[in-house]
């Protein structure tokens, strides 16, 4: 399997909007796509979401890792499609688990990670419009 690097503008933007949405879909191709808020970028082909509320998504991926996630600001934006994995123990969980109770306390909102969800970025589109847009970056 081949990894899509992201480019410091890509991460700069990622790391810029509160809220990307994530896509997935059911082993039969039945869409689901949520707003998610608790991201980060590990790498330039490593991204790290916290699941507190995935529940058909949480399915989906078990069930077809096949991910995307789009994110944009005013007309500059990315979709990076890929696949994933969940973690639920292990450091990177607990470091992530660690890091949700810390937001929790900051928002003061109940928030608990049920896990890692680890996205490997395979593919990298352009989602500005324009002649460019749906173009292959990477």
């Amino acid at each position: 399997m081949k990894m899509a690097k992201m480019t410091d503008k890509m991460q700069e933007l990622f790391n810029k909007v509160r809220t990307v949405v994530i896509a997935t879909a059911t082993a039969e191709g039945k869409p689901n796509a949520v707003p998610v808020n608790a991201k980060k970028v590990i790498d330039d082909e490593t991204i790290l979401i916290s699941d507190q509320y995935f529940n058909k998504t949480l399915a989906n991926m078990r069930t077809n890792p096949q991910v995307s996630i789009m994110y944009w600001e005013g007309v500059k934006g990315y979709q990076l499609n890929g696949s994933v994995i969940i973690e639920t123990s292990g450091q990177r969980y607990e470091d992530t688990a660690r890091w949700i109770d810390e937001v929790s306390t900051k928002l003061g909102v109940p928030l608990k990670s049920k896990g890692a969800v680890i996205f490997k970025i395979e593919e990298i589109y352009d989602l500005s419009p324009g002649p460019n847009a749906g173009k292959q970056l990477a």
